[in-house]
């Protein structure tokens, strides 16, 4: 026979037992609820990773046409001049910075492999101005693994001849630092040219014809993927160089190590 005090234990068990099992559920359903938010967070930052590494992927294939563009028009200019040594050489050069081009496909590589590309456009160069061009490249060697966004180098050299030097008479001067500043990389790139400045101002109002694409997008497509890489902790700005000319300062975060595109 059940006692009162079991009796009453056993009503209390009944009377609690539906609320106990709806709190479960309530846990259980909220519970499943933060999961399916938690799943549908990530795959939300899934997305949008992928949405700026695809933005990263356009922006930086709108320089590679442009820069096949301007060699291609130094190697028709040397076989004009029936140069074909210097020809034969210019194609030799192109071949390897498109092999090496081509297989980069980092969001952001070493400073040493971008001054490697660079050389090479800047050997192509060489060849066509001759003994009036003088370049000066100084990188302390403790800054050739700091990362950088492939062809923010190659670009700034790249427009420093065509709104410049190309325009310049007489001796054209190219002049790459690159140097600590705290704890970003500061990469200045300065030239001699007749009106470097005002040209990269006013690229941006080039227009587009059948034999020219919009110059305007070289210095636009670096601010924006710098900010890809590293946000609001890099920035590009220019100045006019007194005796003429144009100073561009790049600066961003030193790192060492490669990292995602955000």
């Amino acid at each position: 026979m059940i006692s009162f005090e079991g009796f009453t234990l056993l009503i209390l068990l009944f009377i609690l037992a539906p609320i106990i099992g709806a709190i479960a559920l309530l846990f259980l359903f909220i519970f499943e609820k933060r999961i399916d938010l938690l799943e549908n967070r990530n795959v939300k930052i899934e997305l949008e990773k992928e949405l700026q590494q695809a933005l990263y992927n356009q922006l930086n294939q709108q320089i590679q046409p442009h820069f096949l563009f301007n060699t291609l028009n130094v190697i028709l200019s040397l076989a004009r001049l029936n140069r074909t040594k210097e020809l034969v050489r210019a194609l030799e050069v192109l071949s390897q910075f498109l092999k090496f081009k081509y297989k980069s496909t980092e969001p952001l590589i070493s400073l040493s492999r971008e001054i490697q590309y660079t050389e090479q456009y800047l050997e192509i160069q060489k060849l066509r101005f001759g003994s009036r061009l003088s370049i000066q490249l100084d990188c302390p060697d403790d800054l050739l693994l700091a990362s950088i966004p492939p062809f923010v180098l190659q670009t700034l050299v790249e427009n420093a001849f065509k709104h410049g030097l190309e325009r310049k008479m007489g001796e054209a001067l190219l002049q790459i630092r690159i140097s600590h500043k705290d704890d970003n990389v500061l990469l200045e790139v300065i030239d001699n040219g007749s009106s470097g400045l005002t040209a990269f101002q006013d690229e941006n109002l080039a227009e587009t014809d059948q034999h020219h694409e919009k110059s305007g997008h070289g210095l636009d497509n670096i601010r924006r993927r710098l900010h890809l890489c590293f946000g609001d902790h890099a920035s590009l700005d220019l100045s006019p160089v007194t005796e003429g000319g144009t100073h561009v300062t790049v600066q961003w975060p030193f790192l060492y190590e490669q990292i995602d595109v955000r």
